[in-house]
């Protein structure tokens, strides 16, 4: 049981870290530096759906990648003002992956709703022979002042691909930890599905709006991002039940998960330490805020430990103007800010 987890591990770390001791690596932010046929080729030990969609579909494991990647800029974005901060650095990454704690079922939500992202957006743009937009929504609205046309977002196919690869590893056995993978996988693929939005365009003369057609296009990812980390505030603590198949709540008084809540078994550790055990990178050296009594404060980031100032100069875009037409043209200047950094 074990094994498979450790598969799926190894290929997530592919996919997540900058750095692997292979040198498969991207760098967060910069472009993509690997392509689906290292990742196929790296990772022999894929089998069964995972392997087939290598051999026979390698343009949606060149998705899968652009979508862990957007998953983990999401990730950093929505922590980066907590203590653990999804940094994806060294070996710690796959310290956490190895764990069933919340920071875990985010990483695996983020990364799930993500792959589903990028797969239905290719879908949209014309980049996948296998799908197109989504032409299924016809007739009218009920009041008549719309109809339905344009350019859906199939995200059926990108829910479907999401699934096939993402909970390839995993979806036959019935140890804890993938059914903890396995629902969290499933909540990610549910913040993107379930909230699709209306999107709506007027046709007329002069922009009047005499014909008005509308489709279904998916949430913008920050809104995603920002309604799983409501979901990791509010995770639900599961044990497994005593045939081994199911996610039971710890605590006679708690309702049960929905399929769009994330779940976890364990506590975290504080992260306030660096301990290669945990995947803790400790806070000594994050910046910090001074004047905030929030969690990216000085005194909750730093742990207690007090913080240090000191004065850097930096160089900013300054006297901005606009040229006809049209470019905004700057200046440089230099500033000296003041940091605060956990000591």
């Amino acid at each position: 049981m074990a094994s498979a987890h450790l598969v799926f591990t190894v290929f997530f770390f592919y996919l997540l870290c900058p750095t692997s001791i292979i040198g498969l690596w991207w760098a967060v932010g910069s472009p993509l530096v690997m392509d689906h046929r290292s990742i196929c080729r790296k990772t022999r030990r894929l089998i069964g759906k995972q392997a087939e969609i290598c051999r026979k579909e390698p343009e949606i494991v060149h998705e899968v990648i652009k979508g862990a990647k957007l998953g983990t800029g999401e990730c950093q974005f929505q922590f980066k003002e907590r203590r653990w901060n999804c940094s994806t650095a060294d070996k710690f990454f796959g310290r956490i992956l190895n764990q069933d704690i919340r920071e875990t079922a985010f990483v695996y939500a983020v990364t799930s709703a993500g792959v589903t992202f990028a797969v239905t957006q290719s879908c949209s743009m014309g980049e996948l022979l296998q799908c197109g937009c989504d032409y299924q929504m016809k007739g009218e609205s009920p009041d008549g002042s719309w109809e339905w046309g344009g350019c859906g977002d199939d995200i059926d196919f990108g829910y479907t691909k999401s699934r096939e690869f993402m909970d390839a590893q995993t979806r036959h056995r019935s140890d804890i930890r993938t059914l903890l993978t396995l629902h969290n996988n499933e909540a990610g693929r549910l913040a993107v599905k379930n909230f699709m939005r209306t999107e709506c365009k007027c046709h007329g003369l002069s922009g009047s709006c005499a014909v008005k057609t509308c489709w279904k296009k998916m949430p913008i990812f920050r809104e995603v991002g920002v309604r799983l980390k409501e979901r990791f505030n509010g995770a639900f603590q599961v044990m497994g039940s005593n045939n081994g198949k199911y996610l039971i709540p710890v605590g006679d008084t708690i309702k049960a998960p929905t399929a769009e809540d994330l779940v976890y078994t364990n506590e975290s550790p504080n992260f306030c330490k660096r301990n290669r055990k945990t995947g803790s990178q400790g806070t000594k050296g994050r910046a910090c805020n001074a004047t905030s009594m929030g969690i990216g404060g000085c005194d909750l980031l730093c742990c207690g430990r007090g913080y240090k100032e000191r004065q850097v100069v930096v160089e900013e875009n300054c006297k901005c103007r606009f040229h006809w037409c049209c470019v905004v043209k700057c200046s440089k200047c230099t500033a000296v800010k003041t940091v605060h950094e956990c000591l």
